[in-house]
C-alpha cells in the first residue's frame, strides 16, 4: 500500500506550512505489522505560531496512527544534537534514512551537512567507556550472585542492553533502545550478537554470563576496585 496519500493529507490537516517531511521507521521500510504506527519527521520555520521549537507525539488519523516529531529547524538542530552526544541519533537517522514526502533542495542540504556526522560514527570518551564496563561488571556478579528466577531474569536483560551498548561503542557505532539494539549489533557483527544472544533466548544464564565475560574482555575488561565516578 502507498501511504503518501494518507501522509500528505494528515500533513494539510496538522502542519500545513512543514517544508520537510520524512516518513520513516516500517512504513519506509514497507515492513509494517498490525499493530505499526507511521513515524514522521516534519520541519518547517512557521510550523508553530505558539512559540514552541519542537513537538513529538501521537496522532490519529485516517484509520491510522501518527507517531510526529516537528521541528522549527532550531529545534530540529538541538534535539539532534542531543541524540548525537547520547550516541543515539534517532532523528538523525529518520531524516537520512527515510523517505521523502517533501523537501526537495532544502532536504538535501540538510541531510548533505548531517550524513558526514552519522558517517564518523559516536565519538566516546574513555572515562564513559570505562564506567559503561564497570556498570557491566556491577550487573554481571549481580546475575551471577542472584536466585531469585524474576531477579535473574530482569538483570540478564539490563546486562545484554549494557554489554551490547558497549560492543557498538567501542566500534564506533551508534547504539539503540528496544528492538533497535539487536538490529544495530546484527548490522555490526551478526555471528558475534547471535553467540551473545543464543543463550539468554534459551534462557541458559550460565552460558550467557560466560559470554559476557568474555566480550567484557573483549572491550576492555572487567572494572571494579579502584574506579572512581
Amino acid at each position: 500500500m502507498d501511504y503518501r496519500g494518507v501522509i500528505e493529507r494528515f500533513l494539510v490537516e496538522h502542519f500545513p506550512l512543514a517544508t520537510i517531511a520524512v516518513v520513516g521507521g516500517s512504513t519506509a521500510r514497507g515492513t509494517r505489522t498490525p499493530t505499526s504506527d507511521i513515524d514522521l519527521l516534519v520541519i518547517g520555520t512557521d510550523l508553530f505560531d505558539d512559540g514552541r521549537h519542537s513537538l513529538a507525539g501521537g496522532f490519529a488519523f485516517g484509520g491510522e496512527v501518527f507517531e510526529v516529531f516537528a521541528y522549527a529547524p532550531s529545534g530540529f538542530a538541538a534535539w539532534a544534537e542531543r541524540g548525537v552526544a547520547d550516541h543515539r541519533p534517532v532523528i538523525v537517522d529518520m531524516l537520512l534514512e527515510g523517505v521523502e514526502i517533501r523537501g526537495g533542495e532544502a532536504l538535501h542540504e540538510l541531510r548533505a551537512a548531517w550524513r558526514p556526522v552519522i558517517e564518523a560514527g559516536p565519538s566516546v570518551e574513555s572515562h564513559e567507556l570505562t564506567l559503561r564496563r564497570y556498570a557491566a561488571t556491577d550487573l554481571l556478579d549481580d546475575l551471577k550472585d542472584s536466585t531469585d528466577p524474576l531477579e535473574r531474569q530482569v538483570i540478564a536483560g539490563l546486562l545484554f542492553q549494557r554489554v551490547g551498548e558497549l560492543m557498538l561503542l567501542t566500534e564506533r557505532r551508534w547504539i539503540g533502545t528496544g528492538k533497535y539494539l539487536p538490529r544495530r549489533l546484527r548490522d555490526m557483527d551478526p555471528l558475534r550478537t547471535e553467540a551473545l544472544s543464543a543463550p539468554l533466548v534459551n534462557g541458559d544464564l550460565i552460558d550467557f554470563t560466560d559470554r559476557v565475560e568474555l566480550e567484557l574482555e573483549n572491550v576492555g575488561g572487567r572494572v571494579r576496585a579502584g574506579f572512581v565516578r
